[in-house]
């Protein structure tokens, strides 16, 4: 198949570019793949270092004027490369291809991934549904019940969780953990339990509802906590939350690190208590580290883990249901290593790489062998 990818983020881009790269390096062994993306953007970046794949500059902006150059030139585009199919991955680039594939003697059939929980209203989204979309993938059960409810409810929709490169990560060793701790930490005390997140510091991510469990606890308990908190750093009013909680020294901002494993390697307990959540790499990531984690039953969240086996699921920012879960966790730190094994068994039984890439190619083929 001669595939074409695109995505609209311009920078970072979270778990659309875990996604995207995932598929892209999968595919690019057996069939002709392409990425279109911004330039200044960490997936363009990153899929320009894999070889066999073509990455071109993406535009998909809404100006009208530039809407229309940036259409006509991936018309020409599209003409010239003759492309099977196209993946989309948000609103504008999905926009931006249906337009563009109009009046072509051969048009690419479109996937359209959706990733999040922003809401399907919209009039674009009903002319992409009509016009623009030969079928739909949800990345989990959640989303796939909010399509139904949707302009996309007559299309194929298709749940395909995302899958983990479990060779990539695995359990660090007690030496790496040592070290890793010390590069972000520096010296800790043995009975301190360091929670990690590498879902970013956005307002919704839910890390400001661990640092006010946190805040709850009895003043011995709350210094043997430290947070661990990857992403873009917070701004100001964040930090002035933070501040208000008296915790600014035991919550630590690594930044946007290229390799989130050395986050995860440095923590006791990974934990994602976002507010809104189509499904999220960064738990499926922490869980296959070998890490307990504590998330929030926010969309599709809770699919990825089964309650005090694996991790621990609590309401969506309900600062005392968190800080009962740290009052178990400090009081029994021995429970860890047992949950932290049963999250790698839970991860290589239902976050396979292989599975994720097989059941997307068979949406691919089974779409390809739809008639117009």
């Amino acid at each position: 198949m001669k595939l074409l990818f695109t995505d609209i983020h311009q920078h970072n881009g979270g778990g659309h570019v875990t996604y995207i790269l995932g598929l892209l390096d999968a595919l690019r062994h057996h069939h002709q793949v392409t990425l279109a993306a911004p330039i200044s953007s960490r997936l363009y970046r990153y899929a320009s270092q894999l070889e066999g794949v073509t990455v071109v500059p993406g535009a998909y902006t809404s100006r009208i004027l530039t809407l229309a150059a940036e259409v006509a030139r991936l018309h020409r585009y599209l003409a010239q490369q003759q492309f099977d199919l196209v993946h989309v991955n948000a609103s504008a680039d999905h926009r931006h291809v249906m337009l563009a594939r109009l009046g072509l003697r051969k048009p690419p059939k479109i996937v359209w991934t959706k990733h999040n929980l922003h809401p399907l209203t919209s009039v674009g989204h009903q002319l992409r549904a009509r016009f623009g979309t030969d079928s739909v993938i949800a990345v989990s059960d959640f989303v796939h019940k909010v399509l139904l409810d949707s302009p996309y409810r007559k299309l194929p929709i298709h749940t395909i969780r995302h899958g983990i490169d479990l060779d990539r990560f695995q359990v660090a060793s007690s030496i790496e953990k040592q070290r890793q701790r010390q590069r972000f930490l520096g010296p800790l005390a043995d009975d301190i339990l360091v929670f990690g997140s590498t879902g970013g510091t956005d307002f919704d991510k839910g890390w400001l509802d661990l640092v006010a469990a946190v805040a709850t606890l009895s003043p011995p308990d709350r210094q043997r906590i430290r947070l661990l908190v990857a992403g873009d750093p917070p701004n100001d009013t964040r930090r002035q939350i933070l501040a208000s909680h008296g915790l600014t020294e035991q919550v630590i901002f690594p930044g946007l690190v290229d390799d989130v494993r050395d986050v995860l390697a440095a923590c006791d307990v990974g934990f994602v208590l976002s507010h809104h959540e189509a499904l999220s790499y960064a738990c499926r990531e922490s869980l296959a580290s070998g890490l307990p984690t504590l998330i929030s039953n926010a969309g599709g969240l809770p699919e990825n883990l089964e309650d005090g086996v694996e991790g621990w699921i609590v309401p969506v920012r309900d600062t005392q249901a968190i800080a009962e879960v740290l009052k178990r966790v400090l009081a029994q730190p021995q429970i860890l290593p047992s949950m932290g094994h049963a999250a790698r068994l839970h991860s290589e039984r239902f976050f396979s790489m292989q599975d994720f890439v097989q059941s997307t190619l068979k949406v691919y083929q089974g779409t390809l062998a739809c008639e117009s």
